[in-house]
């Protein structure tokens, strides 16, 4: 049975691990959105897909640039984490 400091544990890497694989994607929705939030307010430009689209596209080419991070860092907590506590090792 699983003890309770090591469910924590593995609760507390996992959380970390969602962080790291979501910050590229949050930190360049931030600077998009800065970025064109200033462009607004300095052109009085209030159009919602100028806010929507160029943001979109920024994130889905950083997730397609950091999807091979994102594989081998959930692939790797699985086999050097949870594979073993299932297995029961």
């Amino acid at each position: 049975m699983l003890d309770e400091l090591l469910f924590y544990d593995t609760l507390r890497q996992g959380l970390w691990i969602s962080v790291k694989i979501s910050a590229p994607i949050l930190a360049v929705a931030l600077v998009a959105g800065l970025i064109i939030g200033l462009f607004q307010a300095l052109t009085s430009v209030q159009e919602m897909t100028l806010t929507f689209v160029p943001k979109l596209a920024a994130i889905v080419a950083v997730f397609w640039v950091s999807l091979g991070f994102m594989t081998e860092t959930l692939t790797g907590f699985f086999t050097r984490q949870l594979v073993p506590l299932i297995a029961g090792g």
